[in-house]
């Protein structure tokens, strides 16, 4: 849903700078850079970063701001935490923008429904399971990967509907007929990618999972 130019009042999009530019100096300053000293970290990341930057370059839409794509935002908030989250994925977005996927002017307003939004949904659903929940793999993957995944998604398309349908160009009838009939199935998607990937990393190269632990949801078990 990478939303276009012109779609809102000039005054929604300096807002969203400001929230932007706020929650991007948050990340680089509480960002633990240590982890991207070692060459194979930085790999990692870079990897990640370019296989977001294809996901989101095909995407599928009819009308200006109602495009569909999926996010990664919960795997990447499991792989690197919400600080390089918010960083990797913003870089994504800045480079889906410069070839013209996106309006420069909502730039930030995509940032905070496709990048911020996701990843504090998802890095606060992935402290209360920790705090409330079993610790073990099964919950790990179904919980923050899959079902994390899929409500993420559905918030931030139930953002951007509510953003489009109050003070964009669109009806709340319109949206109902051409963005609500696809949130489920885009959801379900971004539930089994992120649950999929995390499973799979988290049995094979769990060292790629920062808020995966083998003495919390392994050892014992």
């Amino acid at each position: 849903m990478n939303l276009s130019d012109e779609l809102f009042p000039l005054q929604l999009y300096w807002l969203a700078h400001l929230l932007a530019l706020l929650a991007l100096a948050w990340a680089l300053w509480r960002a633990p850079w240590w982890r991207l000293k070692s060459a194979e970290n930085r790999g990692i990341f870079l990897a990640a970063c370019v296989f977001l930057l294809l996901i989101w370059s095909f995407n599928a839409g009819i009308h200006p701001g109602l495009n569909y794509h999926l996010l990664g935002a919960t795997l990447f908030t499991l792989m690197f935490g919400p600080q390089f989250a918010l960083i990797g994925m913003g870089a994504v977005l800045l480079g889906i923008t410069l070839n013209g996927g996106a309006g420069w002017s909502s730039l930030s307003l995509n940032f905070l429904l496709m990048v911020w939004l996701p990843v504090a949904f998802s890095a606060l659903s992935l402290r209360l399971a920790v705090r409330w929940l079993p610790h073990n793999f099964f919950v790990y993957v179904i919980v923050n990967g899959y079902f994390t995944g899929g409500l993420s998604m559905a918030l931030s398309l139930a953002a951007a509907m509510l953003l489009l349908g109050t003070l964009g160009p669109y009806s709340f009838e319109q949206l109902s007929y051409s963005y609500l009939p696809y949130t489920f199935f885009l959801a379900f998607a971004e539930g089994f990618m992120s649950g999929m990937l995390s499973a799979g990393m988290a049995l094979f190269r769990p060292e790629w999972l920062s808020s995966f632990n083998d003495r919390r949801y392994l050892q014992g078990k």
